[in-house]
């Protein structure tokens, strides 16, 4: 649990809200900073999955940049960031890549016909802008994922070029590889992608000068093997004389937030329910994605605590259901739950289905106890997204 939100009253906020504690966030930060320091690697935070830019100046502290998954987060981690910017798309618009190309340090391309599609374009901008590089993803066809959405080299995946279809005849200009393999995971995944990378792709990693690992790296989660990182790290740079990046999303934002939610209304069928003012579909999608149960502070399972109810959402949406929890005391209208860990894959993945509003975004500091709702969202939110 999110150990800070012990002494956080969820009356301070409107309802619902995303809260973001922004010493928790700098203690992740710090973290990955070490890593940064003793390995030699670059750390970028990974917009895709925490873009609150209000932190931009706080990450920019500790991080080496951000990655982008395409136009709008370069240009965000470019405005509110600072350092370098990294971006890479399954497959880029023209349009989009010209604008990139002047924002970004690091382009990385998913396919050799992308390459040679866009080379030419590339290396004019590189023309302009001597410090672009240029980058392949490739896919070591090595799944360490349990779950296959979230798994980048499940059979038949879309991200980066397998070995079979290498073409080393047109590496020129391509100066890094990308891969990712990881979601949520600790080392012992990462050193056997790594065997992997390395048996499939081992003749060409001697002409690159960087290698990016990608994210999916669970850093800052209690019991992670940090050290042992910090030596793969450098005895892989060292190895292929390379610059090893890393894209940590959910490690710089893990245990740092949580959503509050308020019961409207509490009804009966077949079992104890409660609307809230939330939404499991809207506002947090990865509980039915992965699919997984997020904590609620002083909740249990079903039936560990006197009173057990099925949690639901506003939409019209069935399964809009949050999962059954159980409580000391009953629930009431008008009562505060705080959802834990919801600042990483959460924020970002926000929707208005059903005319919903979005969650305001407050941030609040453990160590003053300093509070500022930062965005709140209302009708024209809504409506300006759909015509």
């Amino acid at each position: 649990m999110t150990a800070s939100f012990k002494q956080f009253d969820p009356q301070r906020v409107p309802s619902p809200c995303f809260v973001v504690d922004v010493a928790a966030v700098e203690e992740n930060l710090k973290l990955l900073n070490r890593v940064q320091r003793e390995s030699g690697a670059k750390v970028l935070a990974a917009l895709k999955a925490f873009s609150c830019w209000r932190l931009g100046d706080l990450t920019a502290r500790y991080l080496s940049g951000t990655c982008a998954s395409g136009l709008h987060e370069a240009r965000l981690g470019r405005e509110y960031y600072g350092g370098e910017v990294h971006t890479y798309s399954a497959a880029f618009r023209e349009s989009d890549l010209k604008e990139i190309l002047e924002l970004s340090d690091h382009v990385v391309f998913n396919s050799f016909s992308q390459w040679r599609r866009f080379r030419d374009l590339a290396l004019a901008a590189q023309q302009r802008r001597p410090q672009l590089r240029f980058g392949l993803r490739i896919n070591p066809e090595h799944s360490e994922g349990e779950v296959p959405l979230y798994d980048p080299c499940a059979p038949g995946s879309r991200m980066g070029v397998p070995a079979s279809r290498f073409e080393p005849e047109l590496l020129e200009g391509i100066s890094g590889l990308h891969f990712h393999t990881l979601c949520e995971q600790d080392l012992p995944p990462l050193a056997r992608t790594v065997r992997a990378v390395e048996e499939k792709f081992g003749p060409w990693l001697e002409q690159m000068e960087w290698v990016n690992f990608g994210g999916g790296h669970h850093i800052t989660q209690p019991g992670y093997q940090v050290d042992a990182l910090i030596e793969l790290i450098t005895d892989f740079s060292r190895r292929h004389d390379v610059q090893v990046y890393l894209e940590p999303g959910e490690a710089v934002a893990i245990h740092t937030g949580v959503l509050v939610a308020e019961v409207l209304d509490i009804t009966w069928n077949q079992l104890d329910q409660a609307i809230l003012d939330t939404s499991a579909t809207c506002h947090m999608p990865d509980t039915l994605e992965m699919p997984y149960r997020a904590d609620i502070w002083s909740a249990g399972e079903p039936g560990e605590l006197a009173h057990t109810y099925r949690l639901g959402g506003m939409t019209c949406l069935a399964g809009d259901v949050m999962g059954d929890y159980s409580f000391a005391e009953p629930l009431r209208v008008g009562q505060r739950l705080l959802f834990d860990d919801m600042s990483h894959y959460t924020m970002v993945k926000t929707t208005t289905f059903n005319g919903i509003p979005l969650p305001s975004i407050a941030l609040w500091d453990a160590r003053t106890d300093e509070l500022e709702v930062v965005r709140q969202f209302g009708y024209e939110d809504f409506k300006t997204r759909l015509s």
